[in-house]
């Protein structure tokens, strides 16, 4: 780790740093181990940050291990979607994904040699007589009638479990720890129960399967993780990674070190919800632009560095705290602002024709790419007799604060001539079909020539070369703060997340795809375009919005 590197500091690099001083660690080595139910969430990328970041910064190294425990819930697509995540946001593992279930074998030896010590009992306690006995908050548990069975016949209930003697939910493996202890993850935990899943990795071969407490620590102590990082929620839990690790023949020791979660305004991160939400179709699915998935930031154009810059930005402490959408918001927007070129879009499109030019004539002009950096050229747009504009940047009538098309006065087309509205046709039902104008000639790239000043511009689309196109407009998922405390969150849902509007792009733009990245849409907002697109069909998503209306919203 360079010396000269100016890094954040927080309580994990100090413990860090501590250590390596000492000699306790002679290399940093960090694991991520998410379980594979599910696509990752922002939540994730902070531990993926976190992780990650510190290994690369002490030259240490990071382990992808996925702590696959429940097959009933998990799928490889789930496994191969958080390989892509993790490469997405710029990071490499150490050597190969590793497993918790390339232990199993190990995992299984270490039961038996808990059982051996008299420290765990197979028990065959319901589920509810189990909760019944587990005791509460304030009162004691109490113990299991199975508890004080002698190991001999332990260790043939567990190779009973083990060879699929008995039905799922008939019996369990239990440490045997403090039914009295106040903390209840304490109170003899199940380490072992019997599951007949297929399981992604080793198939058929197991029909009981480790609980994840008992997992996580002996897979850390295998890997020879130094410091084994986690949410706030598993910091009582740290009291039964110790014992495990301390009552079982391993070299390592492993500590554990929690930091908080991440709480973000206007969604939810909790995996339960988010999987109701796509079960329930109440979204498209895990990587919908809407959803606060690794994959959904994704499609909806968030960059790999705009989503590290957050991480950066909200830290890492023991404080629980909620996180404004907007500072994630402003973090993309700083981005794309430097980052994406200019384009042109109509989202509503209202035509008008230019009278006094001449029909089929055509005239191609140039465009800068970005208004602050010449590095990124220019661009060729058409401009001819009819074009589209937004009809919300025309008034029949309007006040001096209006800085658009208005009838009888002028406005400038961006990156082309100044043009002067004369008159309109409207439907029957009122609604304006066309407006009718006509422009100065000698007003590309200056002003007019008599002095007089125009003040507003507009964006434009030529109508003979512009591609159509849909936008799909999101907004926040959730039109209350805080869902997770509502009592039936999906309640909170907001009607309007996703508006979708037909309307034109530029003809530079027909050809548009996924791999592209984003664009600003002049005086509109950021965009991508999305994997629906087809030929012919283009579909662009709206990442974030020119500034945050939110904001202004809340403190009304």
């Amino acid at each position: 780790m360079a010396e000269t590197e100016n890094r954040p500091t927080n309580f994990i690099r100090q413990i860090i740093d501590k250590d390596l001083a000492s000699g306790l660690h002679q290399q940093v080595k960090t694991r991520f181990p998410p379980e594979p139910n599910g696509f990752l969430h922002i939540g994730h990328a902070k531990s993926i940050c976190l992780n990650f970041g510190i290994a690369e910064d002490y030259q240490g190294t990071c382990n992808l291990r996925f702590d696959d425990t429940n097959p009933a819930k998990e799928d490889i697509s789930f496994v191969n979607s958080i390989k892509e995540d993790v490469h997405w946001l710029g990071f490499e593992w150490s050597g190969e994904a590793r497993y918790s279930s390339n232990y199993f074998d190990r995992l299984h030896g270490f039961a038996v040699e808990l059982i051996e010590k008299g420290l765990a009992y197979v028990d065959f306690s319901t589920h509810d007589e189990m909760r019944a006995l587990r005791g509460t908050l304030t009162e004691p548990g109490t113990n299991s009638p199975y508890r004080d069975t002698d190991v001999e016949t332990n260790l043939k209930e567990f190779a009973k479990m083990a060879n699929g003697d008995y039905q799922e939910g008939q019996c369990s493996l239990r440490a045997k720890i403090d039914m009295a202890s106040p903390f209840m993850c304490m109170r003899d935990p199940v380490i072992y129960r019997v599951k007949f899943a297929h399981h992604h990795q080793t198939k058929d071969k197991w029909c009981i399967y480790p609980m994840y407490d008992f997992t996580h620590c002996i897979s850390d102590a295998i890997e020879g993780i130094t410091h084994s990082l986690c949410t706030l929620e598993f910091q009582d839990n740290r009291r039964l990674y110790d014992w495990v690790i301390d009552n079982i023949t391993i070299d390592a020791e492993p500590r554990q070190y929690e930091f908080s979660r991440l709480n973000l305004e206007y969604t939810v991160l909790s995996k339960r919800r988010l999987i109701q939400l796509v079960d329930e179709k109440h979204v498209s699915g895990w990587d919908d632009p809407r959803m606060p998935t690794i994959a959904g930031l994704r499609r909806r154009g968030y960059t790999p560095g705009s989503v590290r810059e957050f991480c950066k930005r909200i830290g890492v402490t023991k404080m629980d705290n909620m996180v404004e959408m907007g500072m994630l918001e402003a973090c993309i927007r700083d981005d794309l602002n430097v980052n994406a070129p200019r384009a042109m879009a109509v989202l509503e499109p209202v035509k008008i024709i230019i009278e006094n030019l001449p029909e089929g004539n055509s005239e191609t002009l140039s465009a800068p790419n970005h208004p602050n950096d010449e590095s990124m050229g220019t661009r060729s747009v058409t401009f001819s007799r009819e074009i589209w504009i937004e009809a919300e940047d025309f008034r029949e009538q309007a006040n001096k604060k209006f800085k658009r098309l208005v009838l009888g006065k002028e406005v400038r087309l961006r990156n082309a001539y100044v043009i002067k509205a004369e008159r309109v046709d409207k439907d029957e039902a009122g609604n304006i079909t066309t407006i009718y104008c006509t422009y100065d000639d000698q007003t590309l790239g200056k002003d007019p020539a008599d002095g007089r000043k125009v003040k507003g511009v507009i964006h434009w689309v030529d109508a003979n070369t512009a591609a159509p196109a849909q936008f799909r407009l999101y907004d926040r998922l959730f039109n209350v703060p805080n869902p997770a405390a509502q009592e039936d969150f999906v309640h909170a849902i907001n009607d309007e997340s996703l508006i979708v509007k037909n309307g034109y792009v530029e003809c530079g733009l027909s050809g548009a795809s996924v791999e592209d990245g984003n664009w600003q849409f002049e005086r509109t907002g950021y965009f991508c375009c999305d994997k629906d697109s087809e030929e012919g069909k283009l579909v662009f998503n709206q990442t974030v919005g020119l500034r945050d209306t939110w904001a202004k919203i809340e403190n009304q």
